[in-house]
């Protein structure tokens, strides 16, 4: 095996690889520090997420950097702040004995006058976001007359994230003689496109198969119902009880609110997205970083920068948009030779976007069934049960309190005792999985045809009637609004909606069906100019097309209930503070810990 001293690397960046535990070169630095210190033609190079793109263009040209020199040589462009400034910090650890060579890190959301300051001074190497580059080149601070290379790091996420027009003002601000190295874990069209226009003749080399997953990676699906997706998680999260995990989840909204309600179920997360500050999201990444933190639920975008080689798994909350996403996010586990598992929560519905997935990552999803409780509680115990194996005996400072320990444990033999040991910290656990419903969605492929999607009764859901319909302009938007209006409880679950012509039907949690009848009396609601009559009424019977009422039985059309639209949550937003602490760092698989796996009262997000 080839090692970076063969790679033809000087003394000063092999000390300093040194230091940093680098051993042997990866497949995509063994092609591309020869490529670039031997070459100045331009380099289009492939590389899945964790394979060390970084070192593998940063080294040769902190080989070739003219240290005596003040000018911005090397202009390095990443999505995100968080890549930047990991970008950043990994060049200077490379260049640790590299007298003279100076990095900066340019991204919003810092000070700029910092930035200018010590551009000022003389910056070789700039590592920045398209945004903040562009802004510092108007305003005439950052020079680029002087650059000799421009690299485009995960070059398919900055054309993601709509960056093409600060792109393009970028290259073409730079010398027509640069060498341009092009990083992208995959190569959609857009960044084929850029290819093209801004690069000549470009060598290309590959590590692994363009768009496909690593080995190391496996992927699991689950099927759920909407209501059920959370539960799902904790179950995923729980079975795993050493589990060190980023959830991906679409928008900064559910991103925040997943995280919220993790930490109040008891879990060891935090909330990682852009509606952070940059200390509070550093911070936040310190914590994972450093396994304070076991789960991090993170959009996309924030989690880019984030280095982090022992993740067990990567969770998709929901799947992203862009098929390319999730090949970025289960890049994120399965690193440095470990393997991992890429899990993917979806209901029947969204089960077919995991086609064209499996199609671009060259791997078929396992169909995995979702944790019971006894599965649960077994992995958990037995979890215990190493740790009570594995833990270290402070001899000196235990043996003054043993004499009154064995006296209060006499009469106890070893059966019992470790019955009742095992049963202090595991009572709460087995509690909480006794009788746990099964949250698979097991029915999904056994619907009636003329069903038309609804999701199975719910014996905690209250079904009422209520005397107007479509003909009063009601829609499912505005009964929400009415129901909310009452001001029945807070964040109360509603079920499925049906509007009809002239009456329609909804379901509510099942605790709240009096201060739901009384709510509506009280209140003398008028909607439209018609006086607001709520009555409890039966559960639809499946497949039929009526349902009993004190109102007698009616043919039900029903428009609007459907698996895909979940439920929704009654009441407003909630303001969060942004600085919030976070949960500290204990240890996850405690079982004390509070549980609301049965009956969930947090608002979800609607996105």
């Amino acid at each position: 095996m080839s090692t970076f001293k063969e790679l033809g690397l000087s003394q000063n960046v092999l000390k300093a690889l040194t230091d940093l535990g680098y051993e042997n070169p990866t497949p995509i630095q063994l092609q591309s520090i020869p490529q670039v210190l031997a070459s100045k033609v331009d380099l289009k190079a492939f590389a899945q997420t964790g394979t060390g793109k970084t070192a593998a263009f940063s080294l040769p040209i902190l080989e070739q950097i003219e240290a005596k020199s003040k000018n911005t040589q090397a202009i390095i462009l990443s999505p995100t702040r968080e890549l930047a400034v990991q970008i950043a910090k990994n060049i200077e650890e490379f260049s640790k004995y590299c007298d003279g060579v100076n990095v900066l890190a340019v991204y919003g959301g810092s000070s700029i006058e910092d930035q200018i300051r010590k551009l000022k001074k003389g910056v070789q190497i700039v590592v920045g976001t398209p945004g903040r580059t562009v802004d510092l080149i108007k305003r005439r601070v950052l020079d680029l007359n002087s650059i000799q290379w421009v690299v485009l790091d995960e070059a398919d996420e900055m054309l993601n994230m709509g960056f093409k027009d600060e792109l393009d003002a970028i290259l073409e601000a730079t010398p027509a003689t640069k060498q341009t190295l092009l990083f992208s874990a995959t190569f959609p069209r857009e960044v084929e496109d850029i290819a093209r226009h801004y690069m000549t003749k470009p060598v290309e080399i590959t590590s692994g198969e363009k768009n496909k997953s690593s080995d190391q990676v496996s992927h699991q699906y689950y099927v759920v119902s909407e209501r059920n997706r959370y539960n799902a998680l904790k179950r995923i999260a729980d079975v795993n009880p050493d589990i060190y995990s980023i959830i991906f989840c679409r928008t900064r909204r559910e991103t925040q609110e997943v995280a919220d309600n993790l930490i109040r179920d008891g879990y060891n997360a935090d909330a990682l997205h852009g509606d952070l500050s940059q200390a509070q999201r550093d911070s936040v990444m310190e914590k994972f970083r450093k396994k304070h933190l076991q789960i991090l639920v993170a959009t996309d975008v924030a989690a880019r920068g984030l280095d982090v080689n022992d993740l067990t798994h990567v969770i998709n909350h929901k799947l992203p948009d862009q098929i390319e996403s999730y090949n970025h996010r289960s890049g994120r586990t399965g690193r440095a030779g470990k393997e991992g598992i890429s899990i993917a929560i979806v209901t029947a519905r969204e089960k077919g976007k995991l086609s064209p997935i499996e199609r671009n990552i060259g791997k078929k999803f396992i169909s995995t069934p979702i944790p019971t409780g006894k599965e649960i509680c077994q992995n958990q115990l037995l979890k215990l049960i190493d740790k009570v194996h594995d833990i270290k005996i402070n001899e000196t400072e235990i043996s003054d309190f043993l004499p009154s320990i064995y006296e209060k444990l006499e009469g106890m033999d070893r059966e019992e005792l470790i019955k009742r040991f095992v049963s202090l910290e595991f009572n709460t656990f087995l509690t909480y999985y006794e009788n746990a419903p099964d949250l698979n969605d097991s029915g999904h492929m056994k619907r009636s045809s003329d069903s038309r999607g609804k999701s199975r009764d719910d014996e905690n859901m209250t079904r009422f009637f209520i005397n107007i319909g479509r003909k009063d302009k009601l829609n499912p938007a505005r009964l929400i609004g009415l129901i909310n209006d009452q001001s029945i409880a807070k964040n109360i679950e509603i079920g499925q909606i049906e509007i009809l012509d002239t009456f329609s039907f909804f379901e509510l949690d099942k605790n709240y069906q009096e201060e739901t009848l009384t709510a509506f009396q009280k209140n003398d609601v008028d909607f439209e100019g018609r006086n607001v009559n709520v009555e409890i009424t039966e559960k639809k019977r499946s497949g039929r097309g009526g349902s009993g009422s004190s109102r007698g039985k009616r043919r039900e059309k029903s428009e609007n209930s459907s698996e895909g639209s979940g439920r929704t949550r009654s009441g407003g937003g909630r303001a969060r503070s942004k600085d919030r602490k976070t949960a500290g760092g204990g240890d996850f698989s405690k079982f004390g810990r509070k549980r609301s796996d049965s009956k969930s009262t947090k608002r979800r997000g609607r996105d």
